[in-house]
C-alpha cells in the first residue's frame, strides 16, 4: 500500500492505494470514529486479486486538508458525497464499486442514489444510510435514544469541549460500546487515534452531529445535492447491505430493502458490531466480491 495526496473539490486528499494501477477500481471509505485502517486487511487481499483499492481518509481525518481557510468545516452528509465523487473526478475513475460503512457508508449511498452511472456496485453497512433531516426530531424508541447519548453530548457546547479535550478517550468508549465482542488492542486502536488529531476533526464532527439534527445550517456549497436528499431517493445499483449481529449503534436494517430497487442482498455478521470490515474482514472482502459479480 502507498500513502499519496491528491487534490479533490476543497480538499487535498490522502488515500492508501493497493492494488494494480490499471485494476477495477474500488473506493472504501471509513466511518466515525474510524480510519483508513479499518479496510487493510480487506484492502490488500481484494488488490492481491487484481483490484485497485482507494482508501481515504475523510474530511478532518489523517493527514487529508482543506485547501482554504474559508471552506466551512461541515460533517453534512452533503459534503461526504461531494468530497467522494471529487476524488473519483481527481483520481479520473468513472466508475467504481463503492464500499463504506457510518459516514462512509453514507457518502457510498449517496453517490449511488444521485450519480448511479458512477457506481458499478454499492456494499454499505447498515444499509441506507441517508439522513431523513425532515424527521429527525421524531423521537424513538428509549433503547434507541439511549444509544445515541453522544451526538446528543455533541450538541452541547460540554460536549465539543469534551470531545477537544479528549478525542481518543471518547472514541475508546465508543469502539468499546459498539463492538463488544471485538477484542481489540491498545495498538490497534492507537494506530487509528492518531487520525483524531487532524485539526479539523473536532469541527467537522460537531457539524455532522448538529446538522443531522437540523439544529445548525449547511455549507451552501453542496446545497443542492441536500435538496435532493430530502426526497430520500431509491438507490438503483446493485448492493449489498450488512448488519452486525452484536452492533451496539444499531439494531438491525433489514427493513431499509425498500430503499434498494436494483438487485439487493442483505447480510448479517454473526460476530461484528458497528465497524464491520475490521472486526470481519474476510466476510467483508466476500462481500465485496460479490457486489462485483452483482454489477
Amino acid at each position: 500500500m502507498i500513502l499519496k495526496t491528491i487534490q479533490a473539490g476543497v480538499l487535498n486528499v490522502a488515500y492508501y492505494e493497493y492494488g494494480p494501477a490499471d485494476g477495477s477500481p474500488i473506493i472504501m471509505c471509513h466511518g466515525f470514529p474510524y480510519d483508513v485502517h479499518a479496510y487493510t486487511a480487506s484492502s490488500m487481499t481484494l488488490a492481491l486479486n487484481g483490484a485497485r483499492v482507494i482508501v481515504p481518509f475523510l474530511r478532518g481525518y489523517g493527514d487529508t486538508r482543506f485547501l482554504s481557510d474559508e471552506t466551512p468545516r461541515s460533517g453534512e452528509q452533503a459534503v461526504l458525497a461531494y468530497d467522494l465523487i471529487s476524488l473519483m473526478d481527481a483520481l479520473k475513475i468513472q466508475k467504481a464499486l463503492l464500499a463504506g460503512y457510518d459516514w462512509g457508508g453514507r457518502a457510498a449511498c449517496i453517490v449511488s442514489a444521485l450519480w448511479p452511472e458512477r457506481v458499478t456496485a454499492l456494499v454499505t453497512g447498515n444499509s441506507y444510510n441517508i439522513q431523513d433531516i425532515a424527521r429527525a426530531l421524531e423521537p424513538a424508541s428509549p433503547a434507541v435514544e439511549a444509544s445515541l447519548w453522544y451526538q446528543y453530548f455533541f450538541h452541547s457546547e460540554r460536549g465539543r469541549r469534551g470531545l477537544e479535550e479528549n478525542r481518543a478517550g471518547f472514541a475508546h468508549q465508543l469502539w468499546k460500546m459498539w463492538s463488544p465482542t471485538w477484542d481489540f488492542d491498545e495498538a490497534t486502536f492507537n494506530q487509528t487515534a492518531t487520525a483524531f488529531d487532524n485539526p479539523d476533526f473536532v469541527n467537522v464532527v460537531i457539524h455532522s452531529y448538529r446538522h443531522r439534527y437540523g439544529l445548525v445550517a449547511g455549507d451552501p456549497a453542496v446545497s443542492d445535492i441536500e435538496s435532493k436528499l430530502v426526497a430520500q431517493p431509491f438507490i438503483t445499483v446493485p448492493t449489498i447491505s450488512i448488519d452486525g449481529a452484536v452492533d451496539g449503534v444499531n439494531s438491525g436494517t433489514g427493513h431499509h430493502a425498500k430503499k434498494f430497487t436494483g438487485a439487493h442482498e442483505h447480510r448479517i455478521f454473526e460476530n461484528a458490531g458497528h465497524n464491520l470490515p475490521q472486526e470481519s474482514p474476510e466476510e467483508w472482502t466476500k462481500a465485496v466480491v460479490d457486489a462485483a459479480k452483482m454489477g
